[in-house]
């Protein structure tokens, strides 16, 4: 069982990141990476990078975003189907799409619609899902 869950700073980083507030989240979550050993450390680079991803994403870094989405999703992959109360599952399976969205645009498109869809960015779009960190209750 990781660490993780006794750490309060954890738990914080889990409520910035779903409340969006990517950059906030990131320097927890990296204080902690700092700290971490395997396979906390690991993981918790895996969710550093989709969180500033997802943060590159809402400034219209398209480069950025892509690049940190695809890093974290793929050192997530061996921690599915959940870590640390967190489904990893199903953040991978919110992310990915997100990622394939941004490999497919063309040069030059910045993702602003991407961005907008994901209500990371002002404007008017369909709302498209979000990633969250969501929690598992039971066996925790």
């Amino acid at each position: 069982m990781s660490d993780l869950l006794a750490d309060p700073r954890y738990h914080e980083g889990i409520a910035l990141f779903n409340q969006r507030q990517f950059y906030a989240c990131h320097d927890i979550f990296e204080a902690l990476w700092h700290e971490a050993i395997e396979p906390d450390r690991t993981f918790l680079q895996g969710i550093l990078q989709i969180a500033v991803g997802l943060h590159h994403l809402s400034n219209l870094n398209r480069r950025g975003a892509t690049i940190l989405l695809g890093e974290g999703g793929a050192r997530l992959q061996d921690y599915q189907p959940d870590y640390a109360a967190v489904d990893v599952s199903d953040l991978l399976a919110h992310s990915e799409p997100i990622l394939q969205s941004l490999q497919a645009l063309t040069d030059g498109d910045s993702g602003e619609a991407i961005a907008i869809g994901l209500g990371l960015h002002p404007g008017n779009a369909p709302n498209l899902s979000c990633p969250r960190l969501r929690l598992q209750t039971s066996g925790v």
